[in-house]
């Protein structure tokens, strides 16, 4: 099977890891100081906090937020849903926004329609690796109060209006999961531009434990001494796999090329084939493609998915909406609300994209998707 998406390891990364492996370290140790600062040169110098996947990340983005207890917050539901699950679990209620119909991101004129005096975050998603509409975002945040989050497990190495992902946001997200644009295997990290935020996300990825002295409650007590001023969890990512993260980093470029590449030949290979919409891309942005979108239209969607992978190719699905899945219906999130991100859902389609597909296997995928539509 040929998959959707696929990690690309080479023996670099074996080396990088075996060399943490004999060493001294293997929770938290340098590499993880040598990958934050390395990821930090990706999102324009906003310092960032490695955790242990990117559910992890906005969970610690939420906490770093102050989202807390009937505290609304305002996301895509074309997403995978520990976007909401996340704020959901800090107590937030989850409002979601439709979506553009060509990017598949959250939809301005959406947001600017529900946000109020309530609203405590706005978590945009790059869908696919395309930047959402950051300024137009920023711009209601800032109206209403609001804390902007970017959720860009999709996007790291995309470029929005000539600056790199992980700028425009207060705070904003990763993820290095094995299909993502680099991987520590499971992995994630937050990038976040306030000082005071900053330091709430680090407590809480490490327990919410209070180490220096001079913030301490009741100092005095020895070396040893340590408090927790507000709960925590253990989302520390260790050094083992912030080696692997650190090898790839310094890939991110190729990686990069690469995909743009093969999104260029797709589109150059389908753009005339009937019943099929290619992925949009907006003149100031430069995504660095995590998915290769298509819509199928027709109706034809689940007769496609089943016959491509019939016969080996590996499509996928992405996303089911959030408040479609159980957990929200007991909620009482009922359907329909977004249509638009509905009527996406009913056609999409991801066709394989990673760095190492070659252009022969590429052509294997467009010859057997036009064979179905054509």
């Amino acid at each position: 099977m040929l998959p959707y998406g696929r990690q690309s390891i080479t023996d670099t990364d074996v080396q990088a890891v075996t060399k943490v492996l004999l060493g001294e370290w293997l929770t938290t140790g340098p590499m993880v100081g040598s990958f934050e600062a390395e990821l930090a040169r990706w999102t324009g110098g906003v310092p960032c906090l490695a955790v242990t996947s990117g559910t992890a990340a906005l969970h610690v983005a939420y906490a770093a937020a102050g989202v807390g207890p009937g505290d609304e917050v305002i996301t895509s539901p074309l997403t995978f849903v520990a976007t909401a699950a996340t704020a959901a679990m800090r107590g937030g209620r989850v409002v979601f926004a439709d979506v553009q119909p060509d990017t598949g991101n959250l939809d301005p004129a959406s947001v600017e329609s529900l946000a109020g005096d309530n609203t405590k975050a706005i978590t945009a998603v790059d869908y696919a690796g395309h930047p959402a509409d950051y300024d137009e975002l920023r711009a209601i945040a800032d109206r209403t109060g609001a804390v902007l989050i970017g959720d860009a497990a999709h996007s790291l190495g995309s470029r929005y209006k000539d600056r790199p992902v992980g700028e425009q946001a207060d705070l904003t997200t990763f993820s290095f999961f094995p299909t993502k644009t680099v991987t520590t295997a499971e992995g994630g990290a937050v990038a976040v531009r306030d000082h005071d935020r900053y330091v709430r996300a680090a407590r809480f990825r490490n327990h919410g434990l209070v180490r220096d002295p001079a913030e301490q409650r009741d100092p005095g007590h020895g070396g040893w001494h340590q408090e927790v001023h507000d709960f925590g969890l253990n989302y520390r990512l260790p050094d083992v796999l912030c080696a692997l993260g650190l090898s790839q980093l310094r890939r991110l470029e190729r990686f990069r090329a690469r995909r743009i590449e093969l999104v260029a030949r797709y589109n150059a290979l389908l753009g005339d084939l009937p019943g099929l919409t290619l992925p949009a891309r907006r003149p100031y942005t430069t995504p660095c493609w995590h998915l290769y979108p298509v819509r199928v239209r027709d109706g034809r969607r689940r007769e496609v998915y089943e016959r491509m992978r019939a016969e080996g190719i590996g499509v996928q699905v992405n996303y089911i909406p959030a408040y479609w899945h159980p957990v929200f219906e007991d909620l009482g999130y009922r359907r329909g609300i977004c249509p638009e991100a509905e009527s996406y859902y009913a056609e999409q389609l991801s066709l394989p994209l990673f760095p190492d597909l070659t252009d022969q296997q590429q052509d294997e995928v467009v010859d057997r998707l036009r064979a179905i539509l054509g």
